[in-house]
């Protein structure tokens, strides 16, 4: 009978996150990556076994599946405003006040194989795809709806660089407030 991990899945990927958000692709060491999960190499190498590549793209999809649940009230309250403001504010947690890089950013940088850098680019679309979509919602058209969506998205990650630089979270806190009104158009009172 196999063993069970000593480390489950999520939990691994989370701190696989860790390393390739600080270090980016090719920044992050297989030591580095072992240490952080709390396994030896070859234990890595038994959960992986097409390596780094392949821990870059579990920590994609357990990050598509984090953003499934920050986008959540964007997608599916009634009130576009209010799901926009609290997809804002899950993003911001997410994010330390925009004091943490993203593995968007960081993880598809020189060195990452193609398909790292594909899925990287896929789990970004489904933020600006989630956006874009609520600002049609509120009556935007189809191609206005997308470029605010990206032009948001540009905001935040530019936020968040902003904040990995100089230390200071107010750029991105900033950007997500502007949201509503960015996705939905201002708010006549």
């Amino acid at each position: 009978m196999a063993r069970p991990p000593s480390v489950h899945d999520d939990e691994l990927y989370d701190r696989l996150a860790e390393v390739f958000r600080t270090a980016g692709y090719e920044g992050a060491s297989l030591n580095a990556l072992a240490e952080s999960a709390g396994l030896k190499r070859a234990s890595l190498y038994h959960r992986f076994p097409d390596g780094k590549a392949q821990m870059a793209e579990a920590v994609l999809e357990r990050v598509h599946r984090l953003f499934d649940g920050l986008l959540k009230p964007m997608r599916t309250d009634t009130d576009a405003r209010a799901g926009v403001t609290r997809s804002a504010e899950l993003i911001s947690e997410f994010y330390g006040g925009g004091l943490l890089s993203c593995v968007l950013d960081t993880l598809p940088l020189s060195g990452a194989p193609e398909r790292v850098r594909r899925r990287a680019g896929a789990v970004a679309d489904v933020w600006i795809s989630a956006m874009a979509e609520v600002a049609r919602r509120a009556g935007r058209a189809e191609a206005d709806a997308r470029a605010v969506a990206e032009d948001a998205f540009a905001q935040v990650e530019g936020g968040l660089v902003y904040g990995r630089l100089f230390g200071d979270g107010g750029p991105f806190e900033r950007a997500l407030t502007r949201l509503p009104d960015l996705l939905l158009g201002v708010e006549r009172a």
